[in-house]
């Protein structure tokens, strides 16, 4: 399940009371700080999707979380309280004023303004230092730049057209950094060189475990099973076996009370230079669906290696293949390593929630994803 299909999560955990993985209860502990982390959050009366929207809130929007409950976090700030999606906030930020995307801490004026020029193939130019913020603009390699101040990594720059913005200074030269080569290239540079020597050997992939924390994902109709589960179960089988073939694997969770944001699993993809990030995720649909399905966001980065898993998939037993799709999700579309969402199953089917929630399911599907990826790297 994804961000945009949550549904009334309370309205169906209460009739899975007879479930064999037990809902979450609802949890009403100290007051926790949180940031928003969506361009815009709705704030329901209820922990409800169907329940009336009371307000919403802007990116960088702080608040002050009182209860959580089944992924959703009664939050208040100014004037405005009622109920969120747990998903989009990033806890930890201190409450008392409100921010938006673009609000970031004062840069450190260039001790005098100097000139560079677009290292990368393609550069990302965004609202503030940090991969969190907004995209503006992609800017082409060999782009004149002003460079007008620096926060950590981070340049702000003029282009020659008038616009400014943020980008990260290794992919900008100036005199004083060398130009990138293939060793050190990484993927703020949009099309950065990916390790495509066959085998899978010291290839470094970053496997993503979907939801996690108070985020459950999708609920199981028929067992209660919560898909945060089912993704870290499966992910690990998937590291085991690239382990085992020489792989590098990183997991962006690996416990299931952890729920990093969407832009920190990207940000992992991306300083490591990922040669491919695959998010796992278990379905939902209050339609009668089943199967597999396999997304893929930038056709010349991401559908080859799309096909090559969803091929695999496609021979898996018991599990029909619904295809490849085009998705939307932002660990796919701000990724600019070659990256892969799979949905292996649809949780709200009993049939494929039967088979999904046992141990020989996941080794097969993750063997499938391994033997996709092997296919990929031509090994």
């Amino acid at each position: 399940m994804k961000p945009r299909q949550i549904k009334a999560i309370i309205t169906l955990a209460l009739l899975l009371g007879a479930a064999s993985l037990p809902a979450e209860p609802a949890q009403a502990g100290g007051i926790q700080n949180a940031k928003v982390v969506a361009t815009s959050l709705n704030v329901r009366s209820e922990p409800s999707m169907d329940a009336p929207i009371v307000g919403s809130l802007p990116y960088g929007t702080l608040v002050s979380i009182s209860q959580e409950s089944y992924g959703w976090a009664k939050i208040s700030t100014g004037r405005t309280s009622g109920w969120v999606a747990g998903y989009y906030l990033k806890k930890g930020d201190e409450p008392g004023t409100k921010g938006t995307a673009g609000s970031v801490r004062p840069a450190q004026p260039a001790s005098v303004s100097k000139r560079g020029t677009v290292l990368a193939d393609a550069l990302r130019l965004r609202k503030g230092p940090g991969v969190e913020h907004p995209i503006l603009q992609v800017l082409p390699q060999g782009t004149a730049l002003e460079i007008t101040g620096q926060q950590q990594d981070w340049l702000r720059v003029r282009t020659p057209a008038g616009a400014t913005g943020w980008v990260l200074g290794s992919y900008v030269g100036t005199g004083t950094n060398a130009p990138r080569t293939e060793q050190n290239s990484s993927a703020q540079g949009i099309g950065a060189n990916v390790n495509r020597t066959p085998g899978l050997k010291g290839k470094v992939i970053v496997i993503d475990p979907g939801h996690g924390g108070i985020d459950a994902g999708a609920l199981g109709t028929k067992y209660g099973t919560q898909e945060k589960t089912v993704n870290l179960q499966t992910a690990r089988y998937v590291a085991d076996k690239l382990r085992q073939l020489g792989a590098r694997v990183t997991m962006t969770r690996t416990g299931d009370g952890d729920s990093p944001a969407l832009f920190q699993r990207v940000a992992l993809s991306e300083s490591l230079g990922a040669d491919a990030f695959i998010s796992i995720h278990y379905n939902s649909s209050p339609k009668p669906a089943s199967g597999t399905l396999t997304f893929f966001y930038q056709e010349k980065k991401d559908l080859p290696l799309a096909q090559a898993i969803e091929a695999r998939l496609r021979d898996l037993y018991g599990m029909k293949s619904n295809g490849l799709s085009f998705g939307d999700y932002h660990v796919l579309r701000e990724n600019d390593r070659p990256a892969v969402l799979v949905e292996l199953g649809f949780l709200t089917n009993p049939r494929d929630e039967a088979m999904i929630r046992t141990a020989d399911y996941q080794r097969r599907a993750a063997e499938a994803i391994v033997a996709g990826l092997k296919d990929y790297f031509g090994g």
